[in-house]
């Protein structure tokens, strides 16, 4: 996952409390409260001195507060409604309710201590469940509708009345054109989702499958992956993380242990999410019915970019078309490095697929990915990404010596712009047991307005690249640098936020858009005049040479349409699943999965494997993964201006800065978009980047 959106836990847009006539905002009472999740005057959160019973009392102490709040919001009297009492008050209850809920979130998945971990995990279902209340709140419903009624266009700012308009139609996509009884059986679906939904998650972060093999499997490894895995008595531990996984199906020359690892791998948290998706799935077409949808997708894309299923449709079938032919090439290339490698004549098999391409890029185009790993030293990439983002942006980091933090190797940095303070956020880089084992930003507070200026926005990158050994630091595929300036991207979004409103602010814009503005950053992972500022081998020093570069820039797309269309097998389950499927049937997810992929990919199903137990988008992602290709399109057009302009041209760079990163939602994507290019957006730098002819 690229990036994890803190949807289950805010389920409609929220804003801040900053209300002159109001004498006790939440701000005030915060001072009084003796636990480390409650922090004011923009200090960082003391992670270190957190313990489960600072968990639950913080959720017992954001709700009561929270309905404080609600209840002086619904107190006032219609005729003294104006933005600031009512708007900027209900922005500000659910700032200050999130400010509570992300952190707590992020420790559900990252805190070592399972103790922690499990309160944090019961208290996500407790603050969902609670957000649904207020949701469903009928007083502050009529409040915001009463408030709407007299407010005037003249008087409001144009992000005032996108936050206004948007509140209600969101309360009425809640169901406040259902009668009270169906509002309480909404109620029910939603808790129930809620519960689900977490279920989901905690079997999928509980997964701790591993495949335990000897020597002669281990033939192929790079010699620092068969260092770590060794166990005391000789054979070798691979565990289903993505750091073992993926470097053994690469290296490994075993196909039947590639294989064994391969089957686990598909089978993660199965069964038991099977039927646990299986229900997610009932009660989200229970919900979306109840509102008057045909499908969970209909409702849920009714506010995104897309609008509707049928443009989504639209989208994914255009696309596979237009990659079949470079995905054709791509499979017979591949079926040929097997064939020249000694295998037969058999198709492509799903667990040889990695390994055959990394011969493929070594022998035809000569490409050592092994070599390319020796000159990205992670520490070395870290300040290479700082120097592009000063150069670009005008930043400036400062890392805090002895912060306190959740696990000792978490890193703390502060961010500023002209001097000033512009965030905090933190770098947790390196796997360990029962941590969330992608790679995402999580946010932990927005920024926004507050009556003391402006709180600065913090947020931790959650990732999981591989640790320094004995013998060598830690070094990165130039793979991996590429997730790494891709969820950067994420945390330049929160960081750089200038918006009034908590809703409005860095990351929470439509979920198709919140993509983008990561995806375009990965294009400076691939440029020269970029890497060779920090691409140096650990050993000697050397730049990255400009020949060895060229061979990656040359077997950057291959198996482009594979991997493209992969994406499109990913979007096309997902939304089958939430558009075209009633689990009320008899049909399963898995008979899904088998036709689906079956149609859109060109290798098949396999009987036995389970991958949606384990495909965590479908949780917080579901009926959204498409965004992924669709904010791509989006990403690699902004891009294109600064191919134009210079790709480190620092003009370009504040007026992306200013109008995309720092606005966030205060004005419709697609308007800050075409702003930032100065025209209509197409797809021509898209299909260029896969390889492929625009075709008009």
């Amino acid at each position: 996952m690229k990036y994890f959106y803190l949807i289950t836990l805010i389920p409609i847009l929220l804003l801040n409390v900053n209300c002159s006539d109001q004498k006790k905002s939440p701000e005030l009472h915060w001072a009084a409260i003796v636990n480390p999740f409650f922090t004011q005057d923009n200090q960082p959160i003391d992670f270190a001195s957190i313990t489960a019973d600072h968990v639950s009392e913080a959720v017992v102490t954001i709700e009561k507060l929270t309905n404080e709040a609600l209840a002086k919001i619904i107190a006032i009297k219609e005729e003294d409604r104006n933005f600031e009492n009512t708007m900027q008050a209900y922005d500000g209850l659910f700032a200050n309710y999130a400010a509570i809920a992300s952190p707590i979130y992020l420790m559900a998945y990252t805190h070592p201590d399972s103790t922690i971990r499990n309160h944090a995990q019961e208290a996500n279902t407790s603050l969902s469940q609670y957000g649904n209340e207020i949701s469903l709140n009928e007083d502050l419903y009529q409040a915001i509708r009463s408030y709407s009624s007299h407010a005037e266009d003249d008087q409001l700012k144009g992000y005032q009345r996108k936050f206004l308009t948007e509140t209600i139609i969101e309360f009425e996509r809640n169901g406040f054109a259902l009668s009270k009884a169906n509002r309480d059986q909404l109620k029910t679906i939603k808790d129930e989702l809620a519960v689900i939904s977490d279920q989901f998650s905690e079997n999928i972060a509980a997964e701790d499958d591993f495949l335990e093999v000897d020597a002669a499997d281990m033939d192929g490894l790079p010699n620092d992956y068969q260092e770590a895995h060794k166990q005391a008595d000789g054979t070798y531990r691979i565990d289903l993380s993505y750091p073992s996984y993926g470097p053994f199906m690469k290296y490994s020359n075993s196909e039947s242990a590639r294989k064994a690892l391969f089957i686990k791998y598909q089978n993660r948290a199965a069964p038991e999410n099977l039927e646990v998706l299986q229900r997610l799935l009932e009660k989200r077409r229970e919900m979306a019915n109840l509102l008057g949808y045909y499908s969970y997708s209909a409702y849920l894309l009714e506010d995104r970019m897309a609008q509707d299923p049928a443009t989504v449709w639209e989208f994914e079938e255009k696309l596979k078309k237009d990659l079949l032919a470079k995905t054709q090439l791509d499979v017979a290339e591949l079926q040929a490095a097997k064939e020249s490698n000694g295998g037969n004549s058999d198709q492509v098999k799903s667990w040889e697929r990695s390994y055959y391409f990394n011969l493929l890029l070594k022998e035809k185009y000569e490409l050592d990915v092994e070599e390319v790993k020796q000159y990205f030293v992670l520490d070395d990439v870290i300040k290479g990404l700082f120097d592009l983002t000063k150069m670009l942006f005008d930043l400036e980091y400062k890392e805090i010596a002895e912060p306190s933090v959740w696990q000792e190797d978490v890193r703390m940095f502060e961010v500023y712009q002209e001097g000033k303070l512009k965030g905090i956020f933190y770098l947790d880089l390196h796997p360990r047991a029962n941590k969330y084992n992608h790679a995402a930003c999580f946010g932990i507070i927005n920024g926004r307005s507050i009556p003391k200026g402006y709180q600065i926005p913090m947020a931790s990158l959650v990732c999981n690249f591989p640790e320094a050994t004995s013998e060598k630091p830690a070094l990165m595929p130039h793979g991996e640098v590429e997730t790494f300036f891709h969820e950067f991207g994420h945390v330049l979004h929160q960081m750089l936020t200038t918006t009034e409103l908590y809703a409005q602010s860095g990351t929470n814009v439509a979920r198709d858009f919140v993509e983008a503005p990561s995806q375009i950053f990965e294009n400076w992972a691939w440029d020269y005049d970029v890497l060779k500022n920090f691409s140096r081998h650990y050993e000697t020093g050397e730049v990255l040479p400009k020949l060895l570069f060229d061979k990656m820039l040359a077997a950057k797309k291959v198996g482009s349409g594979m991997s493209a269309t992969g994406q499109v097998f990913l979007g096309t389950y997902d939304l089958t699943l939430h558009d075209q499927f009633d689990p009320n049937s008899g049909k399963t997810t898995t008979d899904v999965l088998r036709s689906v992929q079956n149609e859109v990919l060109p290798y098949p199903y396999i009987e036995g494997t389970y991958f949606q137990s384990a495909f965590g988008h479908l949780d917080g992602y579901g009926s959204s993964y498409y965004g992924y290709l669709w904010s791509l399109v989006y990403a690699q057009d902004m891009f294109s201006v600064f191919t134009e302009n210079g790709i480190l041209d620092k003009t370009t760079g504040l007026r992306y800065r200013d109008i995309i990163l720092a606005r966030g939602s205060s004005e419709k994507a697609i308007n800050l978009v075409k702003e930032f290019l100065g025209r209509a957006p197409n797809n021509e730098a898209f299909l260029r980047e896969l390889g492929l002819e625009e075709d008009g």
